[in-house]
């Protein structure tokens, strides 16, 4: 790894060294993202997604050779050692330099399921799994949400019998973001017959060309496909795939929504940002009435405050403060300003949501009017959100659940 001193630099000397990197290496053509892209989950054809997929795994794995994919990552673990703030200085710089589209498994593998195995995947699988994570050669799903679950992500019906050394999986997996381009994936079964609730659950790394894998595109009310249906059956993998302890999966699962909650507040390019809100209002000339401009100074207000969460909440994570209800609050302050956008776009350009009449960026909107309610369910519903900072943060009782029959154990 060449990018980063033996010695630590300071802060502001990183900053420059980046810069300097990013000017000499920052990819330019190609699948760039479009300045009138406000979707909040992508509608692309199946080749487009593939050129997308391929220029960024080609710049993560620049990035990776260079020192920039794992910056405050151990370096025993094919990090640079450094505090994370040098991590927010990096994405800061990139974001200024780098204007490749986005790709929602990509965002899966390195943010949520790259950690999740840093921390309970053995050190075999850390060998297997983790370099390729972070190079971008491997990217990876996760096989979490079931049809007969709803809210209750717990609530898990796929199977896992281990024979000997192996395991046999059964089961079938919903909502599964680019589930059709993943090399892996993260499932959590229920390996004790008879359990209920988040006992007798284990975590696997699957890998997804096993025999038994199958995976069914969903088509989107916005036209796109980023959802997938998964069905495993008779899927024999190795005990060598499993992460934390048999019984354990609930605890393993739970780091990986901790990690997806972190991020929830901090996605760059989806959505529909403050600019090119702004921009919208100037071209309809709505930016001169006065209740638009308020709207508009809300939806910043709430930008710069889920910045300030993040870096608090990173802040405290690196004294060592465990993360709290903090994700979950931020997820939330996220979904509603995702509403606030829509609403405003929509207050702006009225019937021009409902037809393409040839106006750029104007019916573009409609894929963040149409994609913006998933996720008040994505990550955890608002409802689950609104428990967790209930129980864990504001101190208040678990919500009420239904008696169990006479004899019924959970």
């Amino acid at each position: 790894m060449t990018g980063v001193a033996s010695s630590s630099p300071s802060l502001g000397e990183y900053r420059e060294q980046a810069r300097a990197w990013l000017a000499e290496h920052a990819p330019t053509g190609g699948a760039r993202r479009d300045p009138y892209d406000v979707s909040v989950f992508h509608h692309l054809d199946r080749d487009a997604e593939l050129e997308v997929l391929q220029r960024l795994r080609e710049w993560q794995r620049a990035k990776f050779e260079a020192g920039y994919a794992a910056i405050s990552w151990p370096a025993e673990l094919h990090g640079a050692g450094l505090p994370t703030e040098y991590a927010d200085a990096f994405k800061a710089e990139e974001s200024a330099a780098v204007s490749l589209t986005r790709h929602e498994l990509f965002s899966v593998t390195i943010n949520l399921i790259a950690p999740t195995v840093r921390l309970y995947g053995s050190e075999e699988l850390k060998a297997v799994l983790l370099p390729g994570l972070l190079d971008g050669s491997l990217l990876a799903c996760q096989l979490f949400s079931e049809p007969g679950a709803g809210s209750d992500l717990a609530n898990v019906a796929t199977r896992g019998v281990r024979e000997g050394d192996e395991w046999v999986l059964d089961g079938q997996k919903v909502w599964t973001s680019g589930a059709q381009f993943a090399e892996w994936g993260q499932a959590i079964v229920r390996t004790e017959p008879g359990s209920s609730g988040n006992r007798g659950l284990t975590t696997f790394m699957v890998p997804m060309d096993t025999p038994g894998v199958e995976v069914r595109q969903i088509r989107q009310m916005s036209g796109g496909t980023s959802f997938n249906e998964v069905f495993l059956t008779d899927v024999r993998i190795s005990d060598s795939m499993r992460m934390g302890a048999v019984g354990d999966g609930w605890a393993v699962t739970r780091a990986t929504l901790g990690f997806e909650r972190a991020n929830a507040s901090n996605k760059a390019g989806v959505g529909g940002q403050f600019d090119q809100l702004v921009d919208l209002a100037r071209r309809t000339g709505a930016l001169q009435h006065r209740d638009v401009r308020l709207q508009l100074a809300e939806v910043r207000m709430r930008e710069v405050a889920a910045e300030v969460s993040l870096h608090r909440e990173q802040r405290s994570r690196d004294t060592g403060q465990p993360p709290g209800a903090s994700g979950s609050m931020r997820k939330l302050q996220w979904v509603t300003k995702l509403q606030l956008v829509s609403e405003l776009a929509r207050t702006m350009l009225g019937d021009r949501l409902i037809a393409d009449l040839g106006d750029p960026g104007t019916w573009s909107w409609n894929a963040h009017v149409l994609g913006a309610p998933g996720y008040r369910i994505a990550g955890g519903s608002d409802q689950i959100q609104r428990n967790i900072v209930a129980e864990r943060h504001l101190g208040l009782p678990p919500e009420p659940r239904p008696a169990k029959p006479r004899g019924e154990t959970s």
